[in-house]
């Protein structure tokens, strides 16, 4: 690109939120029909920036200068920035689950006619798009029955209808598998190169941004670190990239760990679960697995092979209906008919969705570090708020949360901070076996690493680790243990040191166990 065609610029962007300054001095240049990636640990000030450019936080909020499309913007609104092309769609998608996609894509932006929407012509331009995002749906599909991955295309058939110059993705694959992941980009370079829309993305996922971006920005504690041009001739280092992001080098992006494991601690034998709207589906199939005490076990598994759903209906019943199998925790027969007699067991499960089921955002670190063990925290039924503030703030402490007081509200967090928040929560009930559903998602590798060390810490520690991840990197990188599932079923068990993601992906596409002496050995 050359530096004359430059669409967008940020001059001396400074945004402060009282005492705290979010942004200080910050610079972007993004060429047209560029895709420019924009870099950084949690609370680095990304999304600050984007909601500054797209008018959410208005002109006079901030000081510094915008320059887009050859003049200067003073955004007042969101509406305003969507007038002159620029749309910016957010990691929390905003589509109602319970209208269908046709109504999503046009909502607030409807096809009508004297006041009267024109629901043929509705359904007939939704379809265009559709097609020109390459999502192959009826647009009277309810949003609630499709795909995270094909919600995002929605999203993009929305911004779509915008007349769109420059299309801000923040963290658009944070929620996607590989393939998933891939296909978007791939639409977003289909976007670039057949009708000239610019992108910047917001994204974690070095990988990712290695094989698509054009640039990247690093943007550290609010303030500008780098600009890296990326093209044939020079491919990004992500060991530099990461140097930049963190600040430091992280010469392996897991920390080195000793295991020392001991007894089994937990056992599912033959563990059957059918889909909550459909009685005849099993979704769990005879899953048979152990961890013992020490040991960090992963589960391993494309989109629906039923790991969240197997975890879940042990963990109290939470999902399906006819759970059955039996559990054994340190040699005993268990059962688990509720959340909370699991976790009086000594059995903890932190969530995938840390921000629907992993925490009150409304309430404080405080409150929500003490939600699982109020038991132990109370006397009766009264909290004792001294201890529980002194169990926040050692968990504040030891986790390097990034926050000045525990006080402070969980949503006001930074995603990374907020998965340390519900670690903590669960750590706090001193757990015997400890399950995390993508502990890492959305995370940057800063803080991913932080939390590597606390698993590390929890297994020394004596607990037993089960780690559901869809990063096949991660659990080679963390586990001495991974079971590979499809369609409900274990189809392998193999140790994590003498495996790779080659072979973990040919026991994640069999129908049937490989090796059936070795999974249920």
């Amino acid at each position: 690109m050359s530096s004359n065609d430059t669409i967008l610029t940020m001059e001396n962007i400074t945004k402060t939120f009282g005492p705290v300054k979010a942004l200080t001095d910050v610079n972007l240049s993004v060429d047209r029909g560029e895709i420019h990636a924009i870099c950084g640990e949690n609370g680095a000030g990304k999304s600050t920036l984007m909601n500054v450019l797209s008018g959410v936080y208005p002109y006079g909020s901030y000081s510094g200068k915008i320059t887009f499309d050859g003049k200067e913007c003073k955004y007042h609104t969101i509406n305003d920035s969507e007038a002159d092309g620029i749309v910016i769609i957010h990691q929390e998608l905003a589509l109602s689950p319970f209208l269908s996609i046709a109504e999503n894509i046009f909502i607030g932006n409807e096809q009508a006619k004297g006041g009267v929407i024109d629901w043929d012509k509705t359904r007939a331009e939704a379809k265009k798009l559709l097609d020109r995002v390459g999502l192959p749906e009826d647009p009277d599909t309810k949003v609630m029955d499709i795909g995270v991955g094909k919600q995002q295309l929605v999203e993009i058939a929305k911004a779509l209808t915008k007349d769109v110059k420059l299309l801000i993705l923040d963290e658009p694959t944070a929620a996607l598998n590989d393939e998933d992941s891939f296909k978007l980009l791939g639409l977003i370079d289909q976007l670039r190169k057949e009708h000239g829309i610019t992108a910047i993305i917001i994204s974690h996922k070095l990988n990712e941004i290695a094989a698509s971006a054009d640039a990247v920005q690093v943007i550290r504690d609010g303030q500008t670190i780098s600009h890296i041009d990326i093209d044939a001739e020079h491919p990004l280092d992500q060991d530099l990239l990461i140097r930049d992001m963190v600040g430091r080098p992280l010469t392996n992006r897991y920390p080195t760990h000793e295991s020392h494991i001991g007894p089994e601690m937990f056992r599912m034998e033959n563990w059957k679960c059918h889909h909550p709207l459909d009685e005849n589906r099993l979704v769990s199939k005879n899953v048979c697995l152990n961890v013992r005490k020490g040991e960090i076990v992963g589960i391993a598994g494309l989109v629906g092979a039923g790991r969240t759903e197997t975890m879940m209906s042990m963990f109290g019943h939470q999902y399906g209906t006819h759970a059955s199998g039996k559990l054994y925790l340190e040699g005993k027969e268990v059962r688990f008919p509720s959340v909370r007699s699991a976790i009086d067991h000594g059995v903890a499960y932190a969530t995938e969705d840390r921000k629907i089921y992993g925490l009150n955002l409304m309430d404080t670190i405080r409150g929500n570090t003490s939600l699982a063990s109020l038991k132990a925290l109370s006397k009766l039924g009264v909290i004792d708020e001294t201890r529980e503030k002194k169990v926040a703030e050692k968990y504040r402490t030891e986790f390097r949360t990034k926050a000045p007081t525990v006080e402070m509200p969980s949503g006001n967090l930074s995603g990374g901070n907020q998965q340390k928040v519900v670690l903590a929560k669960w750590v706090a009930t001193n757990p015997k076996v400890l399950i995390l559903d993508e502990p890492t998602r959305g995370i940057d590798v800063g803080a991913k690493y932080d939390i590597y060390e606390i698993i590390d810490q929890l297994a020394d520690a004596g607990s037993a680790v089960i780690v559901v991840s869809s990063e096949l990197p991660e659990l080679l990188g963390i586990c001495d243990r991974i079971y590979t599932m499809c369609n409900g079923t274990i189809t392998a068990n193999v140790d994590a040191k003498s495996t790779n993601q080659e072979e973990l992906m040919r026991y994640m596409t069999a129908e049937v166990p490989i090796d059936p002496s070795k999974v249920y050995a």
